[in-house]
């Protein structure tokens, strides 16, 4: 899978690890891709979910913000598949040309647009459940729980993991970086 087009002996080395722009970009792609195996799988099992729903016997019962609730969880599971699965025909279609450094900041900035797009199929499928088991209150709780602890430990965290690593870490003002930073949703 390394498309690497650099050398060490062009002085092109990148931080600390002493590697090639074009090093750092295949290290990078490859840590993104196990990444989003591990995001892939929960949304197919998510998806997998919500299909067999509308095959229950209890489905037709359903009313209309139910409904709506499903088909919108729905569409936004499919859509954060795609954001997910995005990356690898990205890296197909660009394979060979030297792109690697550019398809590593397209592919970040996928799978942050895909977890975004995840809390919210997620919390959809929390409020559909929910709802019919308990009722719309205890649904439009929950979901909201699921909305928090998603942005807590996707969004809050790894702020403070950085905040704290910079406090104990001297290398980390040296302006070294280990990945590529997406510009978009974290």
């Amino acid at each position: 899978m390394s498309e690497n087009h650099g050398s060490r002996s062009t002085g092109e080395s990148s931080d600390a690890r002493n590697e090639t722009t074009l090093e750092r970009a295949d290290r990078n792609f490859s840590e993104i891709l196990q990444e989003l195996r591990v995001t892939q799988a929960g949304v197919q099992i998510l998806f997998a979910f919500l299909l067999t729903l509308a095959f229950t016997e209890r489905f037709p019962s359903l009313d209309t913000v139910q409904r709506t609730t499903y088909v919108t969880t729905l569409l936004l599971a499919v859509l954060s598949a795609a954001l997910f699965t995005a990356p690898a025909a990205v890296h197909r279609s660009l394979f060979g040309q030297h792109s690697k450094p550019r398809i590593v900041r397209v592919s970040s900035r996928l799978a942050g647009i895909g977890m975004v797009v995840l809390v919210f199929a997620l919390a959809g499928s929390v409020l559909l459940v929910v709802d019919v088991a308990v009722g719309r209150t205890g649904g439009i709780i929950a979901s909201a729980g699921t909305l928090v602890v998603c942005a807590g430990l996707w969004g809050l965290l790894p702020v403070l993991v950085r905040g704290a690593g910079r406090d104990r870490d001297p290398e980390s003002d040296t302006g070294a970086s280990d990945d590529v930073r997406p510009s978009g949703p974290r």
